[in-house]
This record gives C-alpha cells, structure tokens and sequence, in this order.
C-alpha cells in the first residue's frame, strides 16, 4: 500500500488535483504541493482548507522546488514520504522528475507527454523518444509509472481500450475533443499557451492505414453531432495518445480530433503567421533576447483565473468503428463536463477539471494495489474497468451511445 502524495505543478489541473487527493486522503496519506512558485502552491492549499476539501486530518503543504534539479526532487520525495508522485507541471519536466521516482520508489504518474523546450512535433512516437527509454530501468526498480493519466491523453485510452471488446474487429478510432465553454475573455487558452501553443504550430501526425501521415494543423475537419454539445466542427490534430495507442491496440486508424471556433483560429494564424508562436529566440533592436512565445504567454490570461467566469461543457469521448458478427458497428463512449461545475467544487474550470481528475483516481488505484503494476504502462495496457467505475463515483460519470441507445456505462 502505497500513502502520501507529492503534487508536481501549481496551475489550474493541480489546483483540482490537490482537491480531489484531499477528498480521498484517507487513502492517499498526506498530501505536499511543490512548484517553482511556492506562493502559487500555498493558494492551492488555502484553496483546499476554505472549501473543506481535507476528508480526514492530515497534512497539507506547499514547498519551493526546481523539478528539473534531480536531487532536489529526491530530497523533497524523502523528506515528506511521498510514495505517490504526480507530475502535473510543465512536460518539460517529466523526464527529470521520473528519473528522481525512479531512484526513490515512488510511483511515477503525469498527464501528457515529455517536450524538449527547442523542439516541436517530433518524429513518431514521441513517447520512445523519451519515456519508453526509462522502462527497464523502472522495471529493474519495480517502480510504477503510468503515463499519460489526465483526460485525453488517459481516460481516452481507457476508452478505446474498453470499446475494442464491443466489436469483432475494430477499424478506425476517433478521439473527438469539445469544449463549448465560454470563458468571456477576447482571446485565452484553457492551459498554458506556450504549451497549448506548441501543439499547433509543427506537424500534424495522425495513424492511418498502419502508418504515420503527416498533416498541416487545421488542414482536415469533421463535424459531429454530439451529445449534449449538439453540432460541432473539429480539426485533426496531432496528440499524445495516438503515440501509445498505435502501438498497443491493433487499430489501422487512430486520429485525435480538437474543437476550435473561427476566432481562435483567426488569431492563431495571424499570431503564427506573424512568428510570435516560435520557440525560437529573436533579438530585438534594444539588444533584447526573447522567445516570441512566452512573450505571448506573458500577455494572454492566466489559464486559472478563467474559472470564476466559465460557462458551458465539454464533451470528450472517442467513436469507434468496426465489425461485430459480421456487421458494420459504431459506438461513442464519453463523458460530458461542467465548467461551472467544476468550479463551485474544486475552484477550476472544467477543461482543468477533467485533466486533474483522472491522475487522482490512478493514484487511488495505485494506493489501494490495483494498478501498483511495478513497471512503466500507458493507460491502455491496464485493466481499465475499476478506472472507469472509480472515476464514475468521484466526479467524471462515462456514457455510452450505440444501437441500443444513450446510457451510463459502468462495469
């Protein structure tokens, strides 16, 4: 039995992930929050002793930490007997905090995929260019670290893993991402724009007919009518767990898909077509060295101060399509979020919500020895299904629509 959490990160998926941990910490122990900003980390704790979050007594701390400083990372592991590390900060870090789990024991679990700051849009799969790496080491150690545990990637995983056992043969898998929120703000992002940014600008990688295929963002789009959300157009873009799922599931194609309105893509182009979304270094004529992309993130809106105002669902859920006694059969599982849901219970909005979340349950499933698997997985390579009810029960309810109607889906 795995106790006591050490949160990574002090933005707005923290935030929830440090509320859901204290609704839970009879099972996960005591619970430290760490980012470079200790005072970020210390809103969080007050955040979560205002609403009345703790279930049971236990501590609730903040601490100061550079988590690409292997050694301190370690240090803080051991000074407060974290077993359970969740990375929620920067995926620039992800590699130096795994290696600090690796050394320590502690379980190891993040929600998106390792970035070099200097590069974008790697060569497929990004995930062997980085984390696959360290999976004999974490074997070797018998240290537990589940990759990609927020919403998409993580319970997306989960859902296409649990929907292949609805067909005989499944053929194309569709990860459609939905937030019809609004948050009042002429132009923001629902997670740091550096990082919301980098998705966008490179290549657009999608698995199809077995094979990587190279797109332009914004190139491709569908539109659906979705639950809940109604009519919505989406664009093929190119997303950490296509990486994983490629390789785990033997589906010939598998595409991420992103909801964007007119505006967004209209400033994004003027903003990328200008060059201020580069990762590049530019001088300015005052002798200045600046990267145009965090000056952007500099000027936008903190992405957790669009909360208070937030209004509106998402709707995330993957449609699969195959064979079932010879038959064409398609199925959508997903779930449907509230921002201001999200932020009446926790103090976030819900993009924040369904990202924090899915961490906290592995977590829960770690502590209580279900997914304490001792080796390095993604999502789709455990048994999903006390997942799914988990995550039912604490806040993020999975529905299923096929032949046979719309209805909650539980196991």
């Amino acid at each position: 039995m795995k106790r006591n959490v050490l949160i990574i990160g002090a933005g707005g998926v923290a935030q929830v992930v440090a509320h859901k941990c204290a609704q839970h910490n009879d099972i996960l122990g005591n619970i430290h929050i760490a980012s470079r900003t200790v005072e970020k980390c210390q809103q969080i704790v007050d955040s979560v002793r205002e609403k009345g979050s703790l279930k049971t007594a236990g501590e609730l701390q903040a601490h100061a930490l550079d988590a690409l400083d292997i050694e301190a990372t370690k240090a803080l592991i051991a000074e407060t007997q974290s077993q359970l590390v969740i990375n929620v900060g920067s995926p620039f870090i992800n590699m130096s905090v795994l290696q600090a789990c690796i050394e320590t024991g502690a379980a190891y679990l993040d929600t998106a995929i390792h970035e070099d700051p200097g590069k974008i849009c790697e060569t497929p799969p990004w995930y062997a260019n980085y984390e696959w790496k360290r999976r004999e080491l974490c074997e070797e150690n018998k240290v537990t670290a589940i990759l990609g545990v927020g919403f998409d990637p993580g319970v997306v995983n989960a859902y296409a893993a649990l929907g292949m056992d609805y067909f005989d043969s499944v053929s194309d898998i569709d990860i459609i991402d939905i937030n019809a929120g609004d948050h009042g703000h002429y132009f923001a992002t629902n997670f740091d724009p550096e990082i919301n940014f980098r998705e966008f600008t490179g290549r657009v990688w999608s698995w199809q007919n077995r094979q990587w295929v190279q797109n332009k963002m914004f190139e491709i789009k569908r539109t659906d009518d979705l639950p809940v959300v109604g009519k919505r157009t989406s664009y093929m873009t190119g997303h950490d767990e296509l990486h994983s799922l490629s390789k785990n599931l033997d589906v010939p194609n598998i595409r991420f898909w992103m909801g964007f309105g007119d505006h967004y893509i209209n400033v994004f182009t003027v903003l990328n077509s200008l060059g201020l979304l580069s990762e590049q270094p530019v001088t300015t004529a005052e002798g200045l060295e600046v990267v145009p992309l965090k000056v952007v993130k500099a000027v936008l809106p903190d992405p957790a101060s669009l909360a208070p105002n937030y209004t509106g669902k998402t709707c995330i859920g993957d449609i699969l399509k195959g064979k079932k006694d010879g038959k064409d059969k398609e199925i959508f599982i997903y779930n449907v979020a509230d921002h201001k849901e999200a932020y009446e219970e926790v103090g976030s909005q819900g993009i924040s919500y369904t990202a924090g979340v899915p961490p906290v349950a592995a977590a829960i499933l770690i502590a209580q020895g279900v997914w304490d698997v001792q080796k390095m997985v993604n999502v789709e390579e455990l048994d999903c299904k006390p997942f799914i009810n988990l995550l039912n029960d604490i806040g993020l309810p999975t529905r299923i629509k096929d032949e046979e109607g719309d209805r909650p889906l539980s196991y």
